[in-house]
């Protein structure tokens, strides 16, 4: 290559660098300055309890005479927003407690890592602190495999679990190990934002109003690839590793709402079945939707709930 070329070629590659730095430059004060202003966008809701010095958020509505815990699924940025749908339902005869544990909705990061244990002590210190300590508790996706433990550590407390398309140790693709350095790189320099904006979730208008989705995209911001989001994330490989043939109590019963078709995993349904026959009493309803079937099948999946209580807790609602 002549001088001439070459010079010019690193001219041009110089010129690209400059304009990605100035691009990147560009975002990284976009987003600083948008996660400001979006601070004092994000309306209040729950009440604050103190857990290891820290606060976690937590939603209570109805006051019916049976308790329903409910955890979120992986990454949900406002859980007590999402499960929205299915408080109305349920809290018209339950008292349904919506829990937000540290680094989703409302509740503070934290710096403990994300294993298994630690969230479900965390959990468990709210609900102790509330004097909740008899109660169904009901979990979305990642919510299932927390929830063993959790049945496990405190089976006078736990009464059944309710799975909302819940995970299942043992279940493939859970051995991918995250990105976490650069997805965390991205959040801070703007990226993620840049990209949600030409992007972001979708909800459906008729389950969600614009407000709750505006809500839910300015948590969506603060929350997703925050350290304590990609902490939980580099520990879902190591959280299922351990999980690996663990089972529920046998004598817990259990009521799991579970897609019936996934393309993405044909053995989804079957997980749960062998799931549910492991236990004394295990029944599983499959529903037509997405992973989140507490969008769209709220309705059913409280109408079922009740019937499955009427025949197997005869002093439910």
């Amino acid at each position: 290559m002549k001088k001439s070329a070459k010079k010019k070629a690193l001219v041009a590659v110089a010129a690209v660098m400059a304009v990605v730095a100035v691009g990147l430059t560009t975002t990284t004060i976009v987003n600083v300055v948008a996660t400001g202003i979006e601070k004092e966008r994000i309306d209040g809701y729950g009440q604050l309890i103190s857990v290891n010095g820290q606060e976690m958020n937590v939603v209570i509505t109805g006051d019916g005479p049976q308790d329903v815990v409910l955890l979120p699924g992986f990454g949900t940025a406002s859980p007590a927003l999402d499960f929205a749908p299915l408080v109305a339902e349920l809290s018209e005869d339950h008292r349904v407690i919506v829990v937000e544990p540290f680094g989703y909705g409302l509740s503070d990061g934290t710096d403990r890592e994300r294993t298994t244990e630690n969230i479900v002590t965390e959990v468990h210190a709210a609900l102790a602190q509330l004097d909740i300590d008899r109660y169904a508790l009901m979990g979305h996706s990642i919510a299932g495999l927390y929830a063993i433990e959790f049945a496990e550590r405190f089976p006078d407390e736990v009464s059944a679990f309710v799975g909302i398309d819940s995970s299942v140790p043992g279940q493939p693709h859970m051995d991918t190990q995250f990105p976490t350095g650069l997805l965390g790189a991205a959040k801070n320099l703007g990226l993620v934002r840049l990209a949600a904006a030409f992007g972001g979730a979708e909800y459906d208008e008729s389950v969600f109003s614009h407000e709750s989705q505006v809500q839910m995209a300015l948590l969506a911001n603060r929350n997703s690839l925050a350290p304590t989001y990609l902490n939980e994330m580099a520990h879902i490989r190591i959280n299922f590793s351990r999980a690996l043939g663990t089972e529920f109590p046998e004598d817990l019963p259990l009521l799991l709402f579970v897609r019936e078709d996934d393309e993405a995993s044909p053995d989804w349904l079957a997980l749960h079945d062998r799931q549910a026959a492991a236990v004394a009493d295990g029944t599983v309803v499959p529903l037509v939707g997405g992973h989140y079937l507490h969008h769209t099948q709220s309705p059913r999946i409280a109408e079922e709930l009740r019937r499955w209580e009427s025949a197997r807790m005869p002093d439910a609602s």
